[in-house]
């Protein structure tokens, strides 16, 4: 042994000795037990998806709809032939459409209101468009934990929003989960917006009655609502009148009240109502149910109702076409891989914008002429 081998035997033997001697213990033991093996929930068929559909069945109805969020092509062919089965079964419940300023207790309204609702003998599905969960996660996976009265609620039916990025697909997955709810036998659906922006537009083109909730006590109650958001709601609710907070919301409920008559007569022939209510002290739940059943009375007698009903049809028609066209588009394997090359070009200033997208357009078309209006 030389010099340097014997002055590291030593040096080792004097750091066992050493009160600061950290024995090597033992190899990480791994997380998941080497033997466990996942076992492969079985898939079912369309016929079963559908029986299992019609007849209540939410484990069903879950699956369905995962079927529906999928982005695989497998499972969009059978989604859709489960959404064609089920239709002549759907459009029989009311669609409530609710959104809110932050912090108005979405959730918490939603959970006194659909505790009522259910209460009435309804059956109630929640549903959500959340164009903004896969980059923050969304909240309704949030609220569907504190919603603990109506979750266990078997007449209850909460659906965490899909995570697909782009509104259009969201929104549109959301409708086909509407269809799927009805056939499943449910009456009445809240489709909660989470996200902002757009998502509102794309909630109010799929339900029969748009609610906006809103606070008092918060300064200018009029401002930061967006004119648009204003002129599409058919209620508007002012939560948390509760305690000290009584005189406000009725302050705010006037105001609100006041501003809504400069607007124009909406096409429903109907004038937006503005009520108070407490979701934690249930107060005034009552009074907002009613008006969705009078709302829904009166656009039924003058027709409005199901007009509106089929203009939402044909909307999402041209919706779906968008989206699969676009779809299609950014799949192509040609497109993929010329795109960096166009992008390098714009940025480069070597190729205006609208060049590069009809340079882009005619790639993927063909022989097929793309029009001059780029």
């Amino acid at each position: 042994m030389d010099y340097s081998e014997h002055w590291e035997h030593q040096h080792r033997q004097d750091n066992r000795d050493s009160a600061l001697h950290v024995a090597e213990g033992t190899a990480e033991q791994p997380s998941v037990n080497p033997n466990f093996k996942r076992k492969r929930r079985p898939s079912l068929t369309t016929e079963q998806y559908v029986a299992g559909i019609l007849s209540g069945d939410t484990t069903v109805l879950s699956q369905a709809i995962t079927l529906v969020e999928s982005n695989r092509p497998e499972h969009y062919d059978q989604a859709q032939q489960i959404i064609e089965a089920c239709l002549p079964h759907s459009g029989k419940s009311i669609r409530v459409g609710i959104t809110g300023v932050p912090g108005a207790g979405k959730s918490t309204f939603i959970e006194a209101a659909g505790g009522m609702v259910a209460s009435l003998g309804h059956r109630l599905a929640v549903l959500a468009i959340d164009p903004s969960s896969e980059r923050s996660g969304g909240s309704i996976l949030g609220d569907k934990t504190r919603m603990e009265t109506i979750s266990s609620n078997p007449d209850v039916f909460i659906r965490p929003s899909p995570s697909a990025g782009s509104l259009g697909g969201v929104a549109r997955k959301t409708r086909e989960s509407v269809i799927l709810c009805e056939a499943a036998g449910f009456d009445v659906v809240f489709i909660e917006t989470v996200g902002v922006g757009q998502s509102e537009t794309a909630v109010h083109s799929m339900v029969d009655i748009f609610m906006l909730l809103q606070i008092s006590g918060a300064g200018d109650e009029l401002q930061g609502i967006k004119r648009g958001i204003m002129e599409m709601a058919d209620m508007v609710v002012i939560n948390k009148a509760d305690g000290e907070n009584v005189q406000r919301a009725k302050l705010t409920q006037r105001q609100i009240a006041n501003a809504l008559h400069l607007f124009p007569e909406p096409e429903s022939g109907w004038r937006p109502q503005v009520l108070t209510c407490s979701s934690v002290e249930g107060s005034g739940l009552s009074e907002i149910w009613k008006g969705v059943e009078d709302f829904i009375a009166f656009t039924k007698k003058n027709g409005f109702f199901v007009s509106n009903r089929r203009r939402q049809n044909k909307y999402w028609m041209y919706e779906s076409i968008n989206e699969a066209l676009r779809n299609s588009f950014y799949r192509d394997p040609n497109i993929e891989a010329a795109i960096p090359e166009m992008e390098r070009k714009v940025l480069g200033d070597r190729l205006s914008s609208f060049v590069a997208a009809k340079k882009l357009l005619e790639m993927y078309f063909g022989d097929m002429k793309v029009g001059t209006e780029l």
